[in-house]
């Protein structure tokens, strides 16, 4: 059956560059030099030495994930992860997305992170339907914490009431206590 989720699971809104964990997501563009959205707004936050810890990456393909460190935000660590650009539902996309979340919370256990929190990858500018994406977002997480200790809390940290109420139906089909 796996691991429990009871208590692993929360939803806020508000400014993910505000949350005091171990990482933020960035849901970031394939370059990984920044850009609009709330990869702009990580970039503003964590300072110019953000940008100069991702240019040696060398970029990240679209479902895979980078971390590096936080700098000036409250988080320790920014993990990269790298959503598709939704063109119809029938070039992968779901596939992408939840390899995005799983490539992200891989970099989280290798470096032994208990609390990670993430945005609504690929729902901006990139077009994802925002009801198929969270459900994407909330089953690849579930599945992932029901398999592994760590991150011992994943938060989904939505900017819009819309978001919110759409993670909290989809965190309550798990069973999941959600403001």
């Amino acid at each position: 059956m796996g691991l429990s989720l009871a208590g692993r699971l929360e939803l806020v809104q508000g400014d993910l560059t505000r949350l005091d964990v171990d990482a933020i997501v960035n849901t970031a563009n394939s370059t990984l030099l920044g850009g609009g959205g709330v990869d702009g707004a990580i970039h503003r936050a964590a300072g110019p030495r953000l940008l100069e810890a991702c240019r040696p990456l060398g970029g990240c393909p679209t479902g895979e994930a980078r971390i590096t460190p936080g700098f000036e935000l409250p988080a320790r660590f920014v993990i990269h992860a790298v959503g598709p650009v939704w063109r119809g539902g029938e070039q992968g996309e779901a596939e992408a997305l939840a390899s995005a979340y799983r490539s992200s919370l891989g970099l989280a256990r290798a470096q032994a992170l208990d609390r990670v929190a993430f945005p609504s990858i690929s729902t901006g500018v990139y077009g994802f339907p925002k009801p198929l994406a969270c459900r994407i977002a909330v089953a690849t997480v579930a599945e992932a914490l029901r398999q592994h200790d760590r991150p011992g809390q994943v938060i989904f940290c939505v900017f819009s009431e819309e978001d919110r109420l759409l993670y909290q139906v989809e965190l309550a089909r798990l069973g999941a206590a959600c403001p």
